[in-house]
């Protein structure tokens, strides 16, 4: 009996050089996706003759973290930075771009874990793969955020809040599509599905 627990025990052991199971990796916020996930599953149930699941999981998921966006940079603004200019010494920056610089980092990180483990989770890109073009996207987004920010405030003279809601549905319409097309490209797969169907229609 002995024998037979050691000998359970060393093939439960990992083995040197072998990758861990996601489990051992990130447990917690595994644990934390499936229920999302299962939530957004639930919600999904009405719509899905309408729109497609990753779509709508990608709206669930972007909502989220686009309210979160939204919450963080209000409280930085008016509360944080108080709506006072952020001198350095070198450079001057406005409240409303340092608002924005500070919650950035928050919402990168939010934004990432989200979309690999909840939405495009039919990615077969590598995760370092996956993280370098987010980067990518992210940096063209920082670039739109930047660009509409000045429009809206400077020269239409929206109050930065709205300013930054109209900026972050732009931004969020960009960021889907680059990110189904080019950071996961799991709109690939949806073309290799059509056609693999195509195939067995055409023998049978």
């Amino acid at each position: 009996m002995k024998q037979e627990k050691s000998e359970k025990q060393k093939d439960k052991e990992p083995v040197a050089g072998e990758k861990p199971p996601p489990s051992i990796v990130f447990p917690a916020y595994l644990q934390y996706s499936k229920y999302f996930i299962g939530i957004i599953n639930w919600f999904y149930k009405p719509f899905r003759k309408f729109i497609p699941h990753e779509t709508f999981t990608y709206a669930a998921t972007g909502g989220f973290n686009t309210v979160l966006d939204i919450f963080l940079y209000f409280v930085f603004y008016n509360f944080i930075l108080d709506k006072q200019i952020v001198d350095l010494g070198f450079i001057a920056i406005s409240p409303y771009i340092a608002a924005f610089i500070f919650v950035f980092p928050i919402t990168f990180t939010t934004g990432f874990l989200l979309a690999k483990y909840v939405t495009f989770t039919r990615s077969l890109l590598r995760g370092r793969k996956q993280l370098l073009r987010y980067m990518l996207t992210v940096a063209g987004a920082i670039l739109l955020n930047y660009l509409l920010l000045k429009l809206f405030v400077e020269v239409m003279h929206i109050w930065p809040t709205i300013s930054k809601i109209i900026t972050t549905i732009f931004v969020v319409a960009y960021s889907y599509l680059v990110q189904r097309y080019f950071t996961f490209q799991t709109s690939k797969l949806d073309l290799l599905t059509q056609d693999a169907k195509k195939e067995i229609f055409d023998e049978a």
